[in-house]
């Protein structure tokens, strides 16, 4: 008799649903189920900080408007703690404004929905985003990579640290760390916003989102480059803009 080898199952992605509407949070659960992956509900951030707590988390889906803490606040506060800070968000909304996109991007959100949504894209979405932030920077070894240099300035891609040339220390935003990395990943090479909402977002520009413009400006203040004359990150004039300097990969920033 032939013994034939059980082969190991891969074990199902974990989301978290953080939304207080119950109807919602069952929809969802029900669904994400029924498509191969393992959905915890919590009704606020208490739930939403005992999930983590208890569960190894791959994304969570966080909506805006919370009984107790609001989604910007918990998601600022999520990047801020470690090892948490990596967990991808996808946030929820009922307001479609872009101010609200766009500080929800500050805050450290992976992307957005606004409500009412199809959980057919939902799920598109997170299957987008766990692929996109599973995948390793093309051309390079993470080993031998962690830290990315350029005109002085060092990126820790573990801690997501700015060193300037004069060694002083900078925390960045999810958003900032994303658009940063992107650039540093394509040195001299013009990308256009719908080229970055792209690859850090993982889909396409909404005709009036104008969250990179606005993440190219606060990124341009924590290197110093000034908006008038950029010298770092350089907008090409009817094209996009490109990162003006040699990266490369070093294992410290030290």
């Amino acid at each position: 008799v032939t013994n034939l080898r059980r082969i190991p199952m891969e074990k199902p992605d974990t989301i978290v649903i953080v939304d207080d509407d119950q109807e919602i949070r069952r929809l969802l659960v029900d669904y994400l189920a029924r498509n191969g992956l393992t959905a915890i509900p919590a009704r606020d951030g208490r739930e939403m900080w005992h999930a983590l707590e208890r569960h190894a988390v791959d994304l969570i889906v966080l909506d805006l408007m919370l009984p107790d803490t609001d989604g910007l606040t918990l998601c600022r506060d999520l990047r801020a703690r470690t090892p948490t800070a990596t967990i991808p968000v996808m946030m929820l909304t009922a307001r479609g404004e872009d101010a609200d996109r766009i500080v929800g991007i500050e805050m450290g959100a992976d992307d957005y929905l606004v409500k009412p949504f199809n959980p057919r894209e939902l799920l598109a979405r997170i299957k987008t985003i766990l692929r996109r932030t599973r995948a390793l920077p093309p051309n390079l070894r993470p080993e031998s990579t962690r830290c990315l240099s350029f005109a002085g300035w060092c990126l820790d891609t573990a801690t997501r640290v700015l060193t300037a040339p004069d060694g002083v220390v900078t925390p960045l935003s999810g958003g900032e760390f994303r658009l940063l990395r992107i650039l540093l990943e394509h040195p001299n090479r013009v990308l256009n916003r719908d080229q970055l909402t792209e690859m850090i977002h993982g889909r396409e520009a909404d005709a009036y989102d104008r969250a990179i413009d606005v993440q190219i400006s606060r990124l341009r203040q924590r290197l110093r480059d000034d908006s008038r004359e950029p010298q770092l990150i350089k907008t090409v004039r009817g094209e996009g803009y490109v990162l003006a300097s040699t990266v490369e990969g070093r294992g410290t920033c030290a």
